[in-house]
């Protein structure tokens, strides 16, 4: 970036809200992210008020008008839940519908039945990755692991050989794949484009999801032998259902949304009209809302209907799904609060003036942030929320596709070493039956390797595109 863009940059950029010189701001951004950090490890806070809490310290160390700081948050947060709000809606929504009705045990049992003792690793990561499509996280690790757990027991397949690939497909789907929460506020909060930005992702998540599922499953399993625990095979959704949905039809309904905003990403390679009628539909019809909107829709009639679901409990789904979101939404709006707060305070353009002045690519400088706050936090989504605001001003000047690059460092740099702060850990070690030193050679390696693999091809891919 030249001297003279950052000073264009500069020149267009809202007024700080306060004069500090770099070096108070510096002393700002480590104080508001400590206090954050401490929240949430020390004190147990949930990551909603520990955001709220830190975007006014950070304020107060730098030494803004606390006023004017509670508007910038304010602000923050509400145009991140603007921007990205209902697509978690409707993507919890899609999800619900697809692990009730059945539609998710039908692509897992199709699947695993073409499998066999050499390919079932491999079978494990692409179940995972499909499933992970519109599911959360959490989520998806309650539908697959007793998927998991039995796939083991009854093929006598070593747990970490089966399990590492699908935590794997998960992972990478949850940190570089809209619509997940995650890219998609980094998306947001660096004005980057959707449908490039899900291209990219889903290039730089195959090869990814391969060395740290199948490849890497051969090495945690040598180092961490365990059978299937008996009493955590629970219950599988369907197991109740007198039917279930078809396969086809189940997997077109998640892709539905993929294909959409692919498609709409290639006619503005293609065309590259605003003004062109086709290019306007695809506009529309590619645009995040209507593609989940339109899966959620279709999933009604693919999803609900074929499993018996009648009007009231297809009602009654949705309601179910949005349930749990709320603590995801508060933690993603205070979390573009958070940004808003960074870039009104300036600490925005000072990471500018540092990547410019230290010669940092932008790329790495994004990861490294990423990882050092998912380190420290413990969360995927408060790290890459914190992240995009501190580098948003780098992607101010740059391509469209190096932009959606920046969201995928980020990404890749808020999967970093998942350890006891962080509630996925946990989640993995119970499940499996793990102690902490094996949770550690196994999930924490895995998350490492997807976080610097898909790091390195981001920074390859930045040299190409």
């Amino acid at each position: 970036m030249t001297r003279l863009s950052v000073e264009m940059l500069a020149a267009d950029a809202p007024e700080p809200i306060t004069s500090a010189g770099h070096a108070q701001l510096g002393i700002a951004v480590l104080a508001g992210i400590a206090v954050i950090v401490l929240l949430i490890t020390k004190f147990k806070l949930h990551a909603f008020l520990s955001l709220t809490i830190g975007s006014l310290a950070l304020g107060a160390f730098a030494g803004a008008p606390l006023d004017k700081v509670i508007t910038s948050f304010s602000a923050g947060l509400g145009s991140t839940v603007a921007g990205v709000g209902v697509l978690i809606a409707l993507g919890a929504i899609l999800g619900k519908m697809l692990a009730d009705s059945g539609g998710a045990d039908q692509i897992v049992d199709t699947i695993l039945a073409k499998a066999n003792g050499r390919t079932m690793p491999w079978a494990m990561v692409l179940i995972a990755s499909v499933i992970g499509l519109p599911l959360f996280f959490e989520v998806g690790v309650v539908l697959l692991i007793p998927v998991v757990l039995m796939v083991a027991k009854r093929g006598n397949y070593s747990l970490m050989r089966i399990g590492i690939p699908a935590l794997a497909g998960l992972s990478v789907m949850h940190g570089l794949v809209p619509p997940h929460p995650g890219p998609l506020v980094a998306i947001d909060a660096v004005g980057a484009n959707l449908g490039v930005t899900l291209a990219l992702g889903v290039l730089v998540a195959v090869p990814t999801v391969v060395i740290a599922g199948p490849v890497f499953s051969k090495y945690a399993a040598r180092w961490v032998d365990v059978p299937a625990p008996e009493r955590m095979i629970p219950q599988r959704p369907s197991e109740d259902l007198e039917r279930r949905p078809g396969f086809g039809a189940t997997l077109a309904t998640i892709l539905l949304p993929v294909v959409l905003m692919l498609a709409k990403a290639l006619v503005d390679i293609v065309i590259d009209d605003p003004e062109h009628n086709v290019q306007r539909v695809f506009d529309v019809i590619g645009s995040p809302l209507i593609a989940l909107l339109a899966a959620v829709l279709v999933g009604i009639f693919t999803l609900g209907m074929p499993a018996g679901f009648s009007k009231e409990r297809i009602s009654s789904l949705v309601e179910k799904g949005l349930a749990p979101i709320a603590g995801i939404l508060l933690i993603v709006g205070a979390g573009g609060g958070f940004k808003q707060t960074l870039i009104d305070t300036g600490v925005g353009q000072m990471v500018l003036d540092i990547s410019e002045d230290w010669s940092i690519p932008a790329l790495l400088l994004a990861w490294l942030i990423a990882v050092a706050i998912r380190l420290a936090t413990g969360s995927a989504t408060v790290a890459t929320v914190s992240a995009a605001g501190l580098v948003a001003p780098l992607a101010a000047d740059m391509s469209t596709t190096h932009a959606a690059l920046l969201v995928l460092a980020i990404g890749a740099g808020s999967l970093f070493f998942s350890h006891v702060n962080d509630a996925g850990f946990w989640l993995v070690k119970e499940y499996f039956g793990l102690n902490v030193g094996q949770t550690i050679k196994t999930w924490s390696i895995m998350e490492t390797i997807i976080s610097v693999v898909a790091g390195a091809l981001v920074l390859l891919l930045s040299l190409i595109v």
